[in-house]
């Protein structure tokens, strides 16, 4: 073919004599190479962010329809928030108030008495304010059976108040007689001692003094 026979006669010092043909053959290579370089440094960066851009509308979408659906939903949450509100005050209002707190302690004491638990240490400690109640922990060494135990707590559970007893550091362990060497004492005595935290609701001037003080305690630290 006189192209291919004109191709491998190329002089290429001497491009001005070249056939037509194969100028304009080198002409389209060119063009040809051209564009796909820059389709790959330009158009290719142009996709993957178009790729980018149509995951993020489809993440915006998502959000949109969640947001719609929590506005259509906005009345019957905050409808659903104030019931929930109610029932916690209903709750809180269960637990001993300031003035009741001495006489509960007193009634937890007896309570242990009538269950035949000896009480060795009842020794109660300063509240601690929280946000809407006070804890006061209560230092103790109790000595009695399993039984009177199950009987202790069971009566603590049954007291008109509503009661609410968390253990820390409490180690039950059995009661040794020091005369015999250390020797557990006959009868399956233990020895109930550590620390339990009991509750009371804030009236509501306490909450207020406790919500203004939490910031300054707060700036105070800083």
């Amino acid at each position: 073919m006189k192209f291919l026979d004109d191709l491998r006669n190329l002089d290429r010092h001497n491009v001005g004599a070249w056939p037509k043909s194969i100028k304009l053959f080198f002409t389209g290579l060119v063009f040809v190479v051209v564009t796909l370089a820059g389709w790959y440094f330009y158009i290719s960066n142009q996709q993957d962010d178009l790729t980018s851009a149509e995951s993020k509308e489809e993440q915006l979408k998502r959000e949109f329809s969640d947001k719609q659906a929590k506005a259509a939903n906005l009345e019957a949450l905050e409808q659903q928030l104030a019931e929930m509100q109610d029932m916690l005050r209903t709750l809180l209002r269960q637990l001993p108030s300031k003035t009741e707190m001495p006489e509960l302690l007193v009634d937890v004491s007896q309570t242990a008495l009538a269950a035949g638990i000896e009480t060795e240490l009842f020794q109660p400690g300063p509240e601690t304010p929280k946000d809407f109640y006070a804890e006061k922990p209560i230092t103790l060494r109790m000595v009695g059976t399993y039984h009177q135990f199950g009987a202790f707590i069971s009566g603590v559970a049954s007291l008109p108040r509503v009661v609410i007893l968390t253990l820390h550091d409490v180690s039950l362990t059995p009661k040794t007689a020091a005369s015999k060497g250390g020797d557990p004492v006959p009868g399956g005595m233990l020895v109930l001692q550590g620390t339990v935290k009991t509750y009371r609701y804030l009236e509501d001037d306490e909450s207020t003094d406790v919500n203004k003080s939490a910031p300054a305690t707060q700036g105070g630290q800083k």
